[in-house]
């Protein structure tokens, strides 16, 4: 009997953890085709940025049932590949692969209407193959009294010292060419991250706690594969 009381826990436990994610408000298993070949067409209300930042070049491939992602040689920024998923509080969950050992996947939540961050950047969690990164970007690198700063070269080391306490990052190894599953958790001001079921880290900063995320971005820097994306909203 009680063999059979852990067996019956261990199939609920699946449910249980879902129904703490909030309600699911998307889902993509990307098991559709294109119909053509020259541009990006990810379909499912999938928007790219590679026709302003790649001369228009294809840089989103439907591959079995999988979205290939990977940078165009005249690209000048790095692959993005957003959908709304408007939410305070949340969750994002997708598979993933890495193809080598510099590709970068960037879950970017932002908000357009936010206009004291450059391109409405709020926060971030970064995947790479020995790290991520979780970082705060509406009162760090992405506000424009630094950003401007940044590209004018007139940061001080007093704001050097502070953006450097607006990111947190953790050792993580991930391997190249399999497969794994990411979770990015945002509650009030803390983002928390997981691969693979594993708790990664967790940072907390003002920024992350913006009312008004409207768009998860995911950015490429080289290569990426990505499957089964779920968002889920608490709030």
């Amino acid at each position: 009997m009680r063999i059979l009381l852990l067996l019956a826990a261990t199939l609920l436990m699946p449910l249980v953890a879902e129904e703490k994610l909030g309600t699911l408000v998307f889902s993509d298993d990307f098991e559709r085709h294109e119909t053509q070949s020259l541009v990006d067409e990810p379909g499912n209300g999938w928007n790219t940025s590679s026709s302003w930042s790649a001369k228009n070049h294809k840089e989103v491939d439907l591959v079995d049932g999988a979205l290939y992602i990977h940078i165009h040689p005249e690209a000048i920024h790095p692959v993005d590949v957003g959908h709304a998923f408007v939410f305070i509080d949340g969750t994002a969950r997708m598979k993933f692969k890495f193809h080598e050992d510099k590709d970068t996947l960037m879950l970017n939540f932002a908000d357009l209407g936010c206009k004291e961050v450059h391109a409405g950047h709020l926060c971030a969690a970064i995947f790479a193959p020995t790290k991520v990164t979780l970082q705060d970007m509406k009162t760090g690198s992405m506000l424009l009294k630094y950003y401007d700063g940044r590209k004018a070269g007139t940061l001080t080391k007093e704001d050097e010292a502070l953006l450097k306490t607006k990111q947190k990052v953790f050792p993580c190894t991930t391997s190249v060419g399999e497969w794994h599953a990411l979770s990015v958790t945002i509650l009030g001001d803390t983002m928390t991250a997981s691969v693979d079921g594993t708790l990664i880290g967790s940072f907390s900063s003002p920024g992350i706690a913006h009312e008004s995320k409207q768009v998860l971005r995911l950015l490429v820097s080289n290569k990426i594969t990505i499957d089964d994306v779920m968002y889920y909203r608490l709030k």
